[in-house]
């Protein structure tokens, strides 16, 4: 394992330091060769470290700032006043070189534009997008891009996405040829937007990349695909659809209560059907799915969620950290030449 320097947007999300802080402290317990660059508020940071041993003191370095830009901000509006803010010094001390990678959980349309000005697209990438993996029943995991950071796709756009899915999937999945999906509204040819079917054309004349075809909202987590395509509209609705439903099933399935209130013809459905499912959704750790990457760029960006708790930020950390040390912008720039 690699030393590594990361700077980390400790002023984003909805609870900031409070939660930032802890994760830092516990991602560095279980990398020892992890070091971390903390922007933001000194005065909120400092409390935070009381009692800290001194081996993870030495592993951590604040730097000031107390201005942020808030979630509620426009993204035109945050990139005029981001000087000086936590996202934008922690972004800037990665394009110095000074740390391989940065994580925030702050406003993303902030976190998208200053990264794409900051640290640059990949040579040939028209538009960075927002990835990260979704479980499947099966046990296993697909990648799903993009989620939200591109709203209007044209069928380049979507062709690239799945160029860098695939990377992606390859490296942080171990995959061989992994089984590319377009997200649309029915699986027949004539199905979706011009741009989709579009996409799919140019997919299906690629020899490089293993395309299965379109998948509809109800295959997401079947395993069918490994890499799943989307425009990010689309492709956000559909990952919040997914998120707010399991919690809703693993809420429903813990209140026994609830479940006895239903019919009990349907009830007795229920607990039938859903036995060996619930099983499995027990088994998935929300927090090993929490945050994005922001892949196109030139170093490694991870997008947590603004509401993570500290293990899963904690873990987003961590992804950043494997991203950097398999150098994964330098393999899709390298990988996109074999399309």
């Amino acid at each position: 394992m690699n030393r590594l320097t990361l700077a980390l947007d400790v002023m984003g999300g909805d609870i900031g330091p409070r939660i930032t802080i802890p994760a830092s402290l516990l991602a560095l317990e279980r990398d020892p060769m992890l070091s971390l660059i903390l922007f933001g508020d000194k005065q909120q940071i400092s409390p935070l470290l009381e009692n800290c041993p001194q081996s993870l003191l030495d592993r951590l370095h604040i730097q000031h700032c107390s201005h942020k830009i808030d979630n509620n901000q426009a993204i035109s509006y945050a990139l005029r006043h981001c000087k000086g803010t936590s996202m934008r010094l922690a972004l800037e001390s990665v394009q110095r070189g000074e740390a391989q990678g940065c994580v925030s959980a702050g406003n993303t349309g902030a976190l998208m534009g200053l990264s794409k000005i900051l640290l640059q697209p990949l040579q040939g990438i028209a538009r960075p997008a927002l990835i990260s993996f979704i479980p499947t029943i099966n046990g296993e995991k697909s990648v799903m891009l993009d989620l939200g950071a591109n709203v209007e796709c044209d069928a380049q756009n979507l062709y690239q996405f799945a160029q860098m899915g695939a990377i992606f999937a390859e490296n942080h999945l171990h995959l061989v040829y992994p089984r590319i999906g377009l997200l649309n509204i029915g699986v027949e040819a004539i199905k979706g937007h011009q741009s989709i079917r579009e996409a799919a054309n140019l997919l299906e004349k690629s020899t490089a990349l293993n395309y299965v075809g379109f998948i509809e909202g109800d295959a997401l987590l079947n395993g069918r695909v490994d890499v799943i395509v989307s425009e990010g509209f689309a492709g956000n609705i559909a990952l919040k659809t997914l998120e707010g439903a399991a919690k809703n099933l693993l809420s429903l399935f813990k209140n026994q209560s609830k479940v006895s209130r239903l019919k009990p013809i349907l009830a007795w459905i229920m607990r039938y059907f859903f036995k060996q499912s619930y099983q499995r959704l027990k088994r998935i750790n929300p927090d090993e799915y929490n945050g994005a990457s922001l892949i196109g760029l030139k170093a490694v960006v991870v997008k947590s969620h603004g509401s993570a708790n500290v293990n899963a930020f904690a873990h987003a950390i961590a992804d950043a950290a494997l991203q950097a040390r398999l150098q994964l912008p330098e393999k899709i720039l390298a990988g996109l030449a074999r399309y």
